[in-house]
Parts: structure tokens; C-alpha cells; sequence
């Protein structure tokens, strides 16, 4: 039986998202995975960019995974928090979305990954889908 505590996996990503209603799965430019809501991306599998890079070796990131949030606030809550794996980069100021390592995904309980995808899915929705699915999910 599953308790919500076990450490996020990539699987769980892609297992979360696509478990949402209405979501279609894209294959970006080089075959990354990018999952929609109406037409609306709010999961992507970022391909490597110079923004992303190791400090030490300067390799670019290969496993940057691009998350919506709801708002500017729930954004800087997650990258200002010195425990938590999403980060931001200069490139992706004002956008409302997060970074996130699939190397360090297991930073997260696969309860707060599913809480953060199920956020980036609401941000995305409709209106009525988001309502529909809210009514379906009542908060614990």
C-alpha cells in the first residue's frame, strides 16, 4: 500500500501528468515529451540550453524538466526554498513555471511532485475542467 512518502521517481512524472483529464502528450523538436491540457503546455521535458549548465564541467543540463505554477508567489516559494530541488534560470523570469533536475526529483516525496503536477494541470485547465476536477478532488 502506497503512503504518499516514497521519493519521487521520473516515472512518476509522466505517470502524474498523463493521469490528468483531458491531456494530450506532444513529442517536442527532438522527440521531448510535452503534456497539454486544451493545447496548453504545463509539463515539458526541456531539451539542453546554455541557461542550464553544471558549474563545474559546464555541461548543459540533459534532464531539465519545465513545471507551470499557478503564480509569481508559488513560483518563488518553491525556488526560494533552500530545500527544495526547483530552481529558476534568467531565461525564464516572468514566466510562470519552475525548473526541476530529473536527477533530483527524489528530493521530493512522489505526494509533493503529484501536488506541484496537479497545480501546473489547474494553472492550465479551463476554467470548468479545473472546477470539474476540483469538485472530483475536494483538499484533504
Amino acid at each position: 500500500m502506497a503512503t504518499g512518502f516514497e521519493r519521487a521517481r521520473l516515472a512518476d512524472v509522466h505517470e502524474v501528468a498523463s493521469g490528468m483529464p483531458h491531456v494530450t502528450r506532444a513529442d517536442g523538436p527532438r522527440g521531448n515529451p510535452v503534456y497539454q491540457v486544451g493545447g496548453k503546455s504545463f509539463v515539458f521535458f526541456r531539451t539542453p540550453r546554455p541557461d542550464a549548465v553544471d558549474a563545474v564541467t559546464g555541461q548543459r543540463y540533459a534532464d531539465v524538466i519545465v513545471i507551470w505554477v499557478p503564480s509569481e508567489s508559488d513560483k518563488q516559494a518553491l525556488v526560494q526554498d533552500p530545500d527544495s530541488p526547483f530552481f529558476t534560470t534568467p531565461h525564464f523570469d516572468g514566466h510562470p513555471s519552475v525548473l526541476v533536475r530529473a536527477a533530483h526529483l527524489g528530493e521530493l516525496s512522489r505526494r509533493e511532485l503529484t501536488e506541484v503536477v496537479q497545480d501546473a494541470w489547474l494553472s492550465r485547465a479551463s476554467r470548468k475542467r479545473a472546477a470539474d476536477w476540483l469538485a472530483a478532488h475536494p483538499p484533504r
